[in-house]
């Protein structure tokens, strides 16, 4: 026999019912930032390994040991995106797009590539749908932002969620809270995990995000960055949150969050669940501004705000079980001669907008009727080898169990008077 081939650990396939309920979550989503005015936008699924070393940042744990790297034939060295707003401020760059309006708002739906540790709803391949908007400084842009996060799992029926918020300031903040932290942890360092002892010297925020126990314990101690800003970021976060006291978001300052890229400034958010799927405080989604990006990538100056979910862990924090696809109408017959017929019926039904299902195979009726009645379907119409010789069909409702004979070409305008 030959081997049997499985798929990679960690990248798995999405199978119906499972699909449908994907769907349903991926076109909520689309509904809610088109509602805004957001486009889509699609990029390549692998990149110069360049774009996310300079914009996501050498010291972060993405770009250091997490990324699926490669060379190609002409050994140029590519990386599977592992995240996509260096994808889209690349394309934001290359194509010119700030030359033609001043404001872009986008969104992107795709699969993410990260090789870390795989726990429930977290995958080495991953989905993720988000949204960036450049163009534009004002805090009204990051609160509509969060907003739109917030209805996306309200209207998913999503409860029992928090928006945590936080600054992690500008870049003359920065260095000053920088060495306000470096200076607290130091005393600490034999304490702290490998990561976190080398993460002091290149990106000492990170140890503020760090899930070890000890490194957690003396992050709630450490001091914060909202105590550290200067007064343009004060005065940009009060403008944040008023916002979002106008959409009447609810949320909760919380100064460890501050994201694990290197490419954030100024206002950050993360969407919390407590689903029971994914256990307590697991992050549905987060984002933040990120000012630099743009201009660190070689283009203009830029001022941007975006976020990403992960579908994954957003379908699991639904209540929503997955279903099969119903049929409308299941389309029966034992004829041979009557298969074009059937099919023509089945297509001209389909225009009307109903959800056909026709029997291609030869079968018994009784096989064919209990088929539909697994399918779910509403509707049957069976063409025997008495109907085919008279034009007609047999409709029943497979609800009532009520039948009724018409004429074939009459079937239109049956169903289109339901």
């Amino acid at each position: 026999m030959a081997e049997k081939i499985q798929s990679v650990r960690g990248m798995n396939d999405i199978l119906p019912p499972d699909s449908n309920l994907w769907q349903r979550f991926e076109d909520t989503c689309k509904k809610v930032l088109a509602s805004c005015g957001y486009e889509e936008i699609r990029t390549p699924i692998c990149e110069s390994t360049k774009l996310f070393s300079r914009g996501i940042g050498e010291a972060t744990d993405i770009v250091e040991k997490e990324m699926y790297t490669f060379r190609d034939r002409k050994e140029r060295q590519l990386t599977l995106r592992p995240e996509m707003t260096a994808s889209c401020a690349r394309a934001y760059i290359q194509h010119g797009v700030f030359k033609k309006q001043p404001v872009n708002k986008w969104y992107y739906l795709g699969p993410m590539f990260r090789y870390e540790r795989m726990q429930t709803g977290r995958y080495r391949q991953f989905y993720q749908l988000g949204c960036e908007a450049f163009g534009s400084e004002e805090s009204t842009v990051d609160a509509e932002q969060v907003a739109l996060l917030h209805q996306i799992y309200s209207l998913l029926g999503v409860k029992n969620i928090d928006v945590l918020i936080n600054s992690v300031g500008n870049s003359q903040d920065r260095p000053v809270y920088r060495e306000a932290l470096v200076t607290y942890l130091k005393p600490f360092l034999s304490d702290l995990c490998g990561d976190c002892q080398r993460r002091i010297e290149s990106n000492p925020l990170r140890v503020l995000d760090c899930k070890v126990a000890k490194c957690k314990e003396l992050g709630q101690e450490a001091p914060q960055i909202l105590d550290h800003l200067g007064d343009k970021s004060k005065k940009r976060f009060d403008d944040f949150r008023q916002a979002l006291d106008v959409l009447s978001v609810p949320y909760k300052v919380d100064s460890k969050v501050v994201r694990g890229l290197d490419y954030y400034t100024g206002a950050v958010f993360e969407m919390v669940g407590t689903s029971k799927n994914l256990g307590s405080h697991s992050t549905l989604g987060a984002g933040g501004r990120y000012d630099n990006l743009v201009e660190s990538l070689g283009g203009p100056k830029t001022p941007a705000v975006g976020f990403a979910l992960g579908i994954e862990r957003g379908i699991l924090s639904m209540d929503e079980k997955p279903t099969d696809l119903k049929p409308d109408v299941f389309i029966a017959s034992t004829v041979s001669e009557a298969k074009n017929s059937s099919l023509h019926l089945a297509f001209k039904l389909r225009k009307l907008g109903l959800i056909v299902e026709f029997e291609h195979r030869v079968a018994s009726f009784k096989s064919q009727f209990k088929r539909a009645d697994k399918l779910g379907t509403t509707w049957v119409v069976s063409i025997g080898e008495d109907e085919f010789q008279n034009g007609t069909c047999k409709i029943k409702n497979m609800t009532t169990r009520a039948e009724e004979s018409i004429s074939l070409d009459k079937c239109e305008d049956f169903f289109s008077a339901q």
